[in-house]
């Protein structure tokens, strides 16, 4: 029986760097001593609620020092987290609290309308962090307060190594959200892997942590990998180009984890700002990142993209892009260590047919990183692992030198007349266009054709037209890919972690889910 708790990551850098800034928030810093004394408190106020070993906390906070004090508190008693999106209706987040039996959702005081409603509608108990107003009638009890009165624990609860650390909600794209069980292993050796194996991450760096910090990327690559290395994070509660570009400047920040979305809206806010961050090392992931956006990207803040891949499931990171292997843009580099990423036949779902160098087949990622199921769901978890190998549904292919390169999402595979013909080509294609800011291509239903290749695109040129685009395509892709409909928006619709949200795009102008 092997010992180990993802609260290890926070203690040790606690022991090892206590004077150190562990997180900026505005004007508050606080240090790594602090911020662990502060969670033990918490810990213990959670203890004063009726929470212990194998209960189960909710925790509704924004990118605030809140999150990370509620965050290793839960962890520090022994108990499982649920990490919620912070944009989820009452009605969607009171689905999560009952499907993943939480105990004690507790809520920043922002979010307690929502919040309040969400734990009445599932009988869950609530308690806030953050300022309240003095005469707010009826208010759940504030964590702090309870954790006052009590002292702190002395140190964490033990807990083994394969228990449940947290549980991810997979974004639901097909039917209900699901609950990703990640253990304390696979989060504590995602946060080690990718701060000393994967780049060049160093104690000294100071981390943008813009991305929020109850998604997958912001919470293991982002929080715990800055707190593993006993980096600085400095938090940023609500993401905008500008708002990020000023605040890398003010605090030095030169390391940058983001999505796609969040490269397209730093390179417009560069073009407007009088002073750009000394960035030595971004990371992308969550979605494909455009070629051309990693160019320009490149070109204008002279950092270095490292372009991975992952998700829930793998907690998150499987692959990135790594100096030891050197970078190949337009792939996702080669798996962490200790995992293994290969391809194997996509028609065939009951058992792992791997296939050879260069074929194109759905990505199956086995290693320390693979979730333990989902949660209160057999039949799904025996879909997803097959012969000790995770199914991800993504297709790919890897080249003799090992360097994996997405295609697309099966279910994102659009068949024109017969043809297979994959989204994010035409995207990368497209985002080359000088006025193109940003893309989406979908499949909608074709009378002739069975499906019709749509592209949404977001421009910054007022004049641009359809036709016009659809002829420019023309010159760069194979008559059955490139778009006939090209249907022009403000904004694309996008999930609470930045991802372009197609099935809305598919529901809005496709007509189907």
């Amino acid at each position: 029986m092997t010992m180990l708790s993802l609260a290890t990551i926070l203690a040790e850098s606690a022991r090892r760097y206590p004077d150190k800034v562990a997180v900026v928030d505005g004007p508050l810093r606080t240090t790594y001593a602090e911020l662990w004394q502060q969670s033990l408190a918490y810990a213990a106020g959670l203890r004063e609620l009726g929470v212990g070993p194998d209960d189960t906390v909710a925790v509704l906070v924004p990118n605030v020092t809140d999150f990370p004090r509620v965050y290793y508190a839960a962890l520090a008693v022994g108990a499982r987290i649920v990490p919620v999106h912070l944009l989820l209706t009452a009605e969607e987040m009171a689905y999560v609290l009952r499907d993943s039996e939480t105990d004690l959702l507790v809520a920043h005081s922002s979010q307690l309308q929502t919040a309040a409603t969400a734990a009445h509608k599932a009988g869950v108990k609530l308690a806030s962090v953050g300022p309240l107003p003095a005469d707010l009638p009826g208010a759940p009890p504030r964590l702090e307060d309870v954790a006052a009165a009590v002292a702190p624990l002395p140190s964490y609860v033990s807990r083994e190594a394969e228990d449940v650390a947290v549980v991810f909600y997979t974004s639901g794209t097909t039917g209900e959200p699901k609950g990703a069980l990640l253990t304390h292993l696979n989060l504590v050796l995602n946060a080690t892997v990718n701060c000393f194996d994967s780049n060049d991450a160093r104690h000294d760096d100071v981390v943008m942590g813009c991305l929020p910090l109850f998604h997958t990327f912001g919470q293991t690559v982002g929080m715990n990998g800055a707190f593993r290395l006993g980096a600085t994070l400095v938090l940023l509660a609500r993401f905008t180009g500008e708002a990020a570009v000023a605040l890398m400047v003010q605090e030095r920040v030169n390391v940058f984890h983001g999505v796609p979305t969040m490269y397209i809206a730093l390179l417009e806010a560069a073009a407007k700002a009088e002073s750009l961050p000394e960035l030595r090392l971004c990371v992308s992931g969550g979605a494909s990142l455009p070629v051309a956006v990693l160019e320009k990207f490149n070109e204008t803040f002279h950092a270095q993209i490292y372009e991975g891949y992952g998700l829930s499931e793998t907690s998150p990171s499987a692959t990135t892009n790594q100096p030891i292997f050197g970078v190949r843009a337009g792939t996702i580099g080669h798996p962490l260590w200790g995992v293994e990423v290969e391809i194997a036949r996509a028609e065939v779902d009951e058992r792992i047919e791997l296939l050879p160098t260069g074929e194109l087949g759905e990505l199956v990622v086995r290693g320390h990183n693979v979730f333990a199921g989902y949660l209160n769901r057999p039949e799904a978890t025996a879909e997803a692992l097959v012969d000790g190998w995770f199914r991800t549904g993504d297709l790919g292919r890897k080249d003799a030198e090992g360097f994996i390169t997405i295609v697309d999402r099966k279910k994102d595979l659009v068949i024109r007349g017969g043809f297979n013909v994959y989204p994010r080509e035409i995207e990368e294609a497209l985002a080359r266009h000088p006025a193109v800011v940003q893309v989406a291509v979908i499949g909608v239903p074709d009378s002739l054709h069975g499906e019709e290749i749509c592209a949404v695109v977001v421009k910054d040129r007022a004049e641009l037209t359809a036709d016009e685009l659809i002829e420019w395509s023309k010159e760069r892709l194979g008559r059955h890919k490139y778009p006939r409909q090209v249907r022009f928006v403000e904004q694309l619709p996008m999930g609470p972690s930045f991802k372009v949200l197609k099935r809305e795009l598919r529901r809005t102008i496709g007509g189907t889910q």
